[in-house]
């Protein structure tokens, strides 16, 4: 894929992917052609997340008041 797809609309895709997948009427050709746009799609999604997940941040109340950026890392202090 050279142009850049959104989370939501990869999403999206994949959804449809699978509903096709599931009518079981396509050709194995077109099945498989599916397939390998899914698992791309999936690929990319899960970078989409790390990505993501790399760059939250967790704002804290230091004991003056003010707010202090930190690197969120999902455990709760």
């Amino acid at each position: 894929m050279s142009e850049k797809i959104t989370f939501e609309a990869s999403v999206m895709r994949l959804e449809e992917i699978v509903r096709l997948l599931e009518r079981g009427d396509a050709p194995l050709d077109e099945s498989l052609k599916l397939f390998e746009e899914g698992t791309a799609l999936i690929s990319g999604c899960s970078k989409m997340l790390e990505n993501a997940e790399q760059t939250v941040l967790k704002l804290t109340k230091k004991s003056d008041g003010t707010l202090e950026e930190t690197r969120f890392d999902g455990e709760e202090e």
